[in-house]
């Protein structure tokens, strides 16, 4: 399968999912996504365990999911350890924020977590060119 098909493929499962999002969710995600997208609009956008994820270099950098009831972000345990503080207000866990669609996380620390991704994945990609 080429490149082009399998964004092709990836951007109509994307839709097919927020085609499934419960419309309490649904304005909350997409504003996340434009967010993500505007840091990052070289990543790749596709479903990963069953969820949409964005790609950059081919490794996971944020993923996202909607509820009925609340929406997750998914940016990995580094930058949420990295920007507690700032999420003192909003439940964590390992690797997960939930929020409501009723108070989204701001464009501003989406974007801290979304850089700080970028930043953890680039040190750990020099860490293992290192040590081969």
């Amino acid at each position: 399968m080429s490149t082009n098909s399998l964004k092709s493929a990836s951007a109509k499962d994307v839709e097919r999912y927020f085609g499934s999002l419960p419309e309490e969710s649904r304005a909350a995600i997409e504003s996340l996504r434009k967010v993500v997208r505007a840091i990052v609009p070289d990543a790749v956008e596709t479903i990963s365990y069953g969820v949409p994820t964005f790609k950059l270099n081919n490794r996971m950098l944020v993923s996202y999911a909607g509820f009925k009831k609340h929406c997750s972000f998914f940016p990995g345990a580094g930058p949420i350890e990295t920007h507690k503080d700032e999420l003192k207000n909003f439940p964590i866990s390992k690797g997960t924020i939930r929020f409501t669609p009723d108070r989204p996380l701001s464009p501003a620390l989406v974007k801290k977590l979304v850089k700080t991704r970028i930043r953890l994945n680039q040190a750990q990609t020099k860490s293992r060119a290192g040590s081969m």
